[in-house]
């Protein structure tokens, strides 16, 4: 599969309206889907146990997406066999009092993967662009000074804080990984009567889901803003078709695993001294059988 169709070119002018919620399908049956996911996540692993072994690099993964897009199946399968100690999750809601009196990447930093981990930010920073540019009244509880919270440009240099923060992380060896679940209002729809009509979901549903769609269109233009604004080539965001929660999977961890071989990493060579440590070693335990 091509990936990079879904990349985000930097600069690029998006139009979420002519980008795809849902494509063909790349598996033939369900066996099929589970054959790839899994050859995937065997990959995946073996990368990312190079990945701590080398303990160079951190890997961060960003998802953002509409209600029901799928993000909690999209990590929760493609990262399915990584080795947990190796890997972070995180989800950002409401920021508390101790994060509101910080700027507004702060809550985040100190959740960073560390190096020869694989982070991963189920919502992020990028809430601050995003939600915030939809309810603007969320900026009054922020305590910004007026110049700043009435400056009509405020939104812009939230792009470059954001861009800034990013080239930074990947100066320190932070490979950034960014990825919106284009999903459709319609399919959205159903998913959310699925909710409510299978006793199981239940639990999933809020009414909070439901008032927060009819801001869809606000939420379209805020993505398309903040897709073009901050995708860059060390920090690419990429628009996965979410209409099909199997395809959008199966993308996803196509990027990941190109992602982790791009660092050519392998496991740390053993020095020739350290070999001949070993053999003694070797040595020394089958002389205690």
């Amino acid at each position: 599969m091509n990936v990079e169709t879904f990349r985000v070119g930097e600069g690029e002018k998006v139009d979420l309206g002519a980008r795809p919620t849902v494509v063909p399908p790349i598996y033939l049956d369900k066996k099929d889907y589970k054959k790839q996911l899994n050859s995937r996540v065997k990959h995946l692993r073996e990368m990312q146990e190079k990945l701590y072994a080398h303990d160079t690099y951190a890997v961060l993964l960003v998802f953002q997406a509409m209600d029901t897009a799928g993000k909690d199946g999209a990590i929760r399968h493609v990262m399915s066999g990584v080795n947990p100690q190796g890997t972070q999750v995180f989800s950002f809601k409401h920021p508390s009092s101790t994060e509101l009196d910080h700027d507004f990447l702060w809550r985040t930093v100190a959740s960073l993967p560390e190096r020869g981990r694989i982070g991963i930010f189920n919502r992020s920073y990028y809430e601050e662009v995003l939600v915030v540019r939809v309810h603007e009244s969320i900026l009054e509880a922020q305590r910004l000074p007026d110049s700043i919270a009435e400056d009509k440009s405020i939104w812009d240099k939230r792009y470059e804080s954001i861009r800034d923060h990013e080239e930074h992380l990947h100066r320190n060896g932070t490979r950034i990984v960014k990825f919106f679940l284009h999903l459709s209002k319609e399919e959205q729809r159903k998913r959310l009567l699925a909710r409510i009509d299978d006793p199981s979901k239940n639990w999933k549903a809020s009414p909070a889901d439901i008032a927060e769609r009819k801001f869809w269109d606000d939420y379209m233009q805020a993505y398309q803003h903040c897709l073009g604004a901050t995708s860059t080539a060390h920090a690419p965001w990429y628009v996965i078709p979410a209409d099909d929660k199997k395809n959008a999977r199966l993308f996803v961890s196509q990027v990941v695993v190109e992602t982790l071989k791009s660092l050519n990493i392998d496991y740390p060579s053993v020095s020739p001294e350290r070999l001949d440590e070993l053999e003694e070693s070797r040595v020394a335990l089958l002389a205690d059988a």
